[in-house]
């Protein structure tokens, strides 16, 4: 009732200044939840007119996430300008929410003791994130800013080795021990205001501070306090071994459906946790990486530093040289053949692109398969028939579509006959080779997303191309 009062004795211009504030709230964001453009234009034009005040009005109802979209879609050379007419605005959060490049951008104009500010601010695991690619000088002088504390559990993060559990982990969590009851966790946690602010899940841990089960919160707080702990706890969960690469960190979240998980050193001992928030950012990160390493286009991140791409994407490039230089050379082993009938020229491309088209598909699956477990040694020989076949039918069925279409245009049955095998079999190679490629690199313990797209197109296009004119050769007359 008092609400509706307090509207009904709203002045008229009141109602108008929060309808004007709801508008502008929703102009900032398009239907896809991103920043306009015009209201990005908008900010950059008030720093650049010297306004910092309006810039910082315009900006400061953005969540953290948003400011760094902002900062994001800043020219580089305009970032530091936005970033100091902000203020206070671009804080320990959105560092956190930056791009890695950006952030980088950012805080090499800062002084240590500024760094270690924000880093005492973050979660461990964000911290960790923001000051691992700093030079070694840089590193050093902002570790000697940080309280004693704060700098010990960094240093820890950062002896782990890159992309693994001990990175990730953030050290701040909750453990009880076993012998207590719900009703004195309740108070420990009501007494103590210094334990991290955001915990699912309590871990309960014996004498030696190793994990033996753990409690949702939910369980806790609808249960009769003189409940032990250890009569309500879970007991079997899922542990995180310390050095455990990322993706697979990723795959048991996603395999359990945890919402955390406990990590544990060497001897079973609880150092950190690892929650879902986390783990989403893993998810859209390897799927990303896979992806763009199929292509050779490196980590693909529009705010690297354009001599950095150039050297990722030109490797590849001189490596995919090489292989068609050997397509090439086996074109030229059927030289006369070609000389005789000029049409193969003009045909042999479609024989090789097809199959390669085939093997990237194939490829694609099984990259996709290897990352998520799907693949394993237990099934691969299953794997390798179904991709056969499907290679074996798709090559059929485009095989006989060619010949019925090159005998149209050509009139010549044994042209025909010679382009659909030609098509059959370098289906089949590519569907082989969309297998057994990454699988044999994944034995050898080289990432398939790396190498397997040159390998496949190197056997698809020349294979492709010896088929072809080799059929040319025995069967045209």
């Amino acid at each position: 009732m008092s609400d509706r009062g307090d509207k009904a004795n709203a002045r008229p211009d009141e109602e108008l200044i929060d309808a004007t504030a709801i508008d502008q709230a929703e102009s900032r964001h398009d239907e896809d939840d991103r920043l306009r453009p015009e209201y990005v234009t908008a900010v950059l034009d008030a720093v650049e007119d010297g306004d910092a005040e309006r810039a910082r009005d315009l900006v400061s109802p953005l969540h953290p996430a948003d400011i760094a979209d902002l900062l994001e879609l800043t020219p580089a050379d305009r970032r530091g300008a936005v970033a100091a007419a902000l203020g206070d605005l671009v804080g320990a959060e959105v560092l956190s929410e930056l791009n890695d490049y950006v952030r980088d951008d950012l805080i090499g104009d800062l002084a240590p003791e500024q760094v270690a500010g924000f880093a005492a601010e973050l979660d461990t695991d964000d911290a960790v994130a923001m000051i691992e690619d700093m030079d070694d000088a840089d590193q050093q002088a902002v570790l000697d800013a940080l309280d004693p504390e704060d700098r010990a559990a960094i240093e820890s993060a950062l002896s782990y080795p890159e992309e693994s559990a001990g990175r990730l982990m953030q050290r701040d969590l909750v453990a009880v021990p076993e012998h207590m009851t719900v009703g004195q966790v309740i108070d420990y946690l009501r007494d103590h205001g210094d334990l991290t602010a955001d915990f699912w899940e309590i871990y309960v841990v014996d004498a030696m501070h190793r994990p033996v089960g753990y409690c949702q919160l939910s369980w806790i707080l609808t249960c009769p306090r003189s409940v032990a702990m250890a009569d309500l706890m879970k007991r079997e969960q899922t542990l995180i071994p310390v050095d455990m690469d990322q993706e697979e960190v990723a795959l048991r979240f996603q395999k359990y459906a945890l919402i955390s998980a406990a990590v544990v050193d060497s001897s079973g001992r609880l150092v950190g946790m690892i929650t879902v928030d986390d783990v989403v950012h893993i998810i859209a990160e390897e799927a990303g990486e896979d992806i763009l390493r199929l292509s050779g286009a490196g980590e693909g991140d529009i705010n690297e530093p354009i001599l950095m791409t150039v050297r990722a994407r030109l490797i590849w490039l001189v490596v995919n040289l090489g292989t068609a230089m050997l397509a090439a050379s086996v074109v030229g082993l059927f030289e006369g053949t070609i000389e005789r009938f000029a049409m193969l020229a003009a045909l042999m491309g479609i024989v090789s692109g097809m199959g390669g088209n085939a093997g990237t598909q194939t490829l694609a699956v099984v990259v996709r398969a290897l990352a998520t477990n799907q693949l394993t040694s237990s099934n691969t020989a299953r794997m390798i028939g179904r991709e056969f076949r499907i290679a074996a039918t798709n090559g059929a069925t485009l095989g006989t579509l060619i010949a019925i279409g090159s005998y149209v245009i050509y009139g010549r049955l044994d042209l025909s006959l010679v382009f659909g095998a030609a098509i059959l079999t370098n289906n089949m190679v590519a569907g082989l080779a969309g297998v057994l490629v990454p699988v044999t690199l994944e034995r050898n313990n080289v990432d398939p997303a790396v190498s397997s797209a040159v390998f496949v197109t190197m056997m698809t296009d020349s294979l492709g191309f010896f088929t072809f004119l080799g059929l040319a050769t025995l069967f045209l007359r």
